[in-house]
């Protein structure tokens, strides 16, 4: 049973983190496709700036589940993925780093170099979280938890698709965000790309459906427990009427519906690979599951109660940084703002 929950919470909270840290990334990656000038750029960077740390609390949190509830687990995932779990790491400190670097020095091209950090450390780590959908394939693991590959291994079709379909879904989650936080010609700008990448997502979204459906077990697995075909259909209604609030210009309802296609396709995944935490392409039997990876059952008792402890601690900080910095961005208030 206590496997089970620290399953479920795994789960969310890669669905959370995707869900909030994904507005950014995307926001980054058309860094360079939404901001004409420096104001612009000030308006983009602020309209990251006050959230991106504390959305990546939730994938340490992510991270940090693995380790305490699945310790064998995350041994064999940073042994076997130790190049992309490092590329990615990299790339999203280059990107913290971008964040507070670029308003220290008032030079353009000091600018321009950390500008260009953003979009490297924003595109990359959504391509990288992207083709983690290798998992739902399944990875070469042996009885002994060896990964019998390399980085190649993982630049497969489907893995590559599902880089793409991350990019693609957080670019249109970041263009919504932005329409939500601006007005004027940035926000019709923002809301252009928006509607304009809705059609590549859907078809990219069809797409990678339909290779899960033919290259993986996830399908079959929730057909088992026709209950949790609320998870699919929860991403399939979130990604219509993303396009139909857009369409509106009902930019927070777009976001939400947008946020409900991110859960609902994340959680899909989840609960079709449940109990495998790293299946196993080379043997079912020797996949990592949450039940041969967990820790003690003290330990998931004690870690239980940390986390009931803290979750609303987290939660009700993040709450009053967005209610804090609400207020729609202009160029008169970035003038006044933070130096970003």
């Amino acid at each position: 049973m206590l496997e089970t929950i620290w399953f479920v919470i795994w789960g969310v909270a890669w669905a959370v983190y995707f869900m909030l840290d994904g507005f950014d990334l995307g926001l980054g990656t058309l860094f360079p496709f939404l901001a004409k000038d420096e104001t612009d750029k000030r308006i983009l960077v602020n309209a990251m700036g006050p959230f991106w740390d504390g959305n990546e609390v939730w994938l340490i949190t992510a991270g940090g589940v693995t380790f305490a509830a699945f310790p064998r687990a995350y041994a064999i995932m940073f042994s076997g993925l130790y190049t992309p779990l490092m590329l990615l790491l990299f790339a999203l400190i280059l990107r913290g780093v971008a964040f507070e670097f670029r308003g220290k020095v008032d030079s353009a091209r000091w600018r321009a170099t950390w500008d260009a950090c953003l979009v490297a450390g924003s595109f990359l780590p959504a391509l990288l979280l992207g083709a983690f959908a290798n998992i739902f394939k399944g990875l070469p693991l042996d009885a002994a938890g060896l990964f019998h590959g390399n980085l190649l291994t993982l630049l497969n079709p489907y893995g590559l698709l599902g880089g793409v379909l991350f990019v693609v879904i957080f670019a249109v989650h970041g263009a919504l965000w932005l329409a939500t936080r601006t007005e004027g010609e940035l926000q019709a700008r923002a809301g252009r790309f928006a509607t304009g990448l809705w059609l590549v997502e859907a078809v990219v979204a069809v797409l990678f459906l339909g290779m899960t459906w033919f290259d993986t077990r996830l399908w079959q697995n929730v057909l088992a427990k026709p209950v949790l075909l609320a998870l699919p259909i929860v991403a399939v209604a979130g990604l219509l009427l993303t396009r139909v609030f857009a369409a509106k210009g009902a930019w927070w309802k777009a976001w939400f519906a947008s946020s409900a296609l991110i859960l609902g396709a994340v959680l899909f995944g989840v609960a079709g690979l449940f109990p495998a935490l790293l299946p196993s392409s080379l043997d079912p039997a020797a996949s990592v599951t949450a039940f041969n990876a967990a820790s003690s059952p003290l330990t998931l008792k004690i870690m239980l109660g940390v986390v009931l402890c803290f979750l609303p601690v987290v939660i009700g900080y993040q709450l009053w940084v967005y209610l804090t910095f609400r207020d729609t961005l202009t160029a008169e208030s970035i003038r006044k703002g933070p130096a970003y």
